[in-house]
């Protein structure tokens, strides 16, 4: 290692959780980023406190390459740029196959399942041609002089920039990076649909909208669905159809069936399940936030056989007076994932399947290890590039009842 910003040449191991790779140097692990498993490369150190467990660095020179490796859409996406793309620098095919690897790896250290990887590919939502133009919703941080960008990774640092691959057209990125903003301000800018972006600024607790309409208006799954102010709809424009055609084929729900959906947003899953329970079903929805569940009953009033509730989901199930068993349950639950105890009172219920809907791959293995201890198996799980470019990937899994 030498000077101030030590580089430290390497050869480049296996994929981790989180957007790097693993390697070692002189029996230390590093995570590494900008590069690819199979690649020799030159290491500038970021994080590397002499007592810690690991080190951190980016890969400032690739000495020997991948063939996955491809050229990047956007100047700011390699080391010491912007923290939001995670794998611009890997071909689409490579992405998807490391984000299986990823899920399945976590799915063995901390669920207790061995899945080949190969079975866990990542699959391209409806209407994601190059992974690129899908991020219909960001967050942009504002610089002390005024200007707006995005973070570097694990930084506060703003890095300012011209336009984002990522961006969906809607949004107009280039006008609001051009723009002068409050200093230390975020701006906050949704759009994906025909109206114009809504664009809002956050200074501490308060959020002041700057333009655009206060709800919008998403399509999929056949119908039309208002989310409003900052009510959480999926990024990518493709991914409320790909999550429910995955959760339909998982659940396969039947007339006169009684499904459960755990953590319902604005209707989504209760809405486009909803029918297939027809005649003589219903559909709980559960939801904790009340402009959530507003929306929902705004989205759904067409539908009387499906019943919302506005109830933290554990407060719910812990209820004696709610369902005692539900023949499907669905439940797609915050990072954090369900838990051990929503997991138990969702089992209780002994529902014929459960397709669990996970943002994160660690979460996902916890909760699966806990259903499988209650005697759930897990049938089949599909894994999603809502994604692209990014470590982030979504899961769902289908469980059924151990005979």
């Amino acid at each position: 290692m030498t000077g101030s910003t030590p580089t430290l040449e390497v050869d480049v191991g296996p994929v981790a959780h989180g957007g790097h790779c693993v390697a070692r140097w002189e029996g230390r692990v590093l995570f590494v980023r900008h590069c690819l498993p199979g690649e020799r490369v030159r290491v500038r150190l970021t994080e590397a406190r002499p007592a810690a467990r690991f080190w951190r660095g980016d890969a400032v020179e690739v000495l020997q390459a991948s063939p996955d490796r491809r050229a990047t859409r956007c100047p700011a996406a390699g080391p010491g740029g912007c923290g939001g793309c995670d794998w611009q620098h890997a071909s689409l095919d490579a992405q998807r196959r490391l984000k299986g690897e990823v899920v399945a790896e976590q799915l063995r250290r901390l669920g207790g399942l061995d899945l080949p990887p190969d079975r866990l590919v990542a699959e391209a939502v409806p209407g994601d041609v190059d992974g690129l133009r899908w991020r219909t919703r960001m967050r942009l941080a504002v610089g002390d002089d005024g200007r707006a960008g995005l973070r570097a990774h694990r930084s506060h640092q703003v890095v300012v920039l011209r336009d984002c691959p990522l961006a969906h057209p809607t949004l107009d990125l280039p006008d609001l990076l051009g723009r002068s903003w409050p200093p230390g301000a975020d701006v906050l800018v949704s759009g994906g649909s025909d109206a114009p972006p809504t664009v809002a600024i956050v200074q501490g607790r308060t959020t002041s909208k700057v333009s655009g309409p206060s709800t919008r208006r998403e399509r999929a799954a056949g119908r039309t669905w208002r989310v409003s102010g900052a009510g959480f709809w999926q990024v990518h424009p493709g991914a409320a159809d790909g999550l429910v055609a995955a959760v339909l084929q998982g659940l396969d729900p039947r007339p006169g069936q009684m499904l459960l959906d755990l953590y319902s947003g604005v209707g989504l899953f209760a809405g486009s399940l909803a029918g297939a329970t027809s005649p003589g079903g219903r559909v709980v929805a559960v939801e904790s936030d009340a402009d959530a569940v507003r929306d929902a009953r705004r989205n759904l009033h067409d539908l009387p056989q499906v019943r919302l509730v506005r109830s933290r989901v554990d407060r719910f199930l812990a209820d004696s007076d709610t369902p005692q068993r539900v023949d499907l349950v669905v439940a797609d639950p915050p990072r954090s994932g369900a838990g051990a105890q929503v997991c138990r009172w969702v089992a209780a219920r002994s529902p014929r399947a459960v397709a669990y809907v996970a943002c994160d791959p660690a979460a996902l293995a916890r909760d699966l290890r806990t259903f499988g201890v209650l005697g759930y198996r897990l049938q089949r799980l599909r894994v999603l590039d809502l994604f692209p470019t990014t470590h982030h990937v979504e899961c769902v899994a289908t469980l059924t009842a151990a005979t």
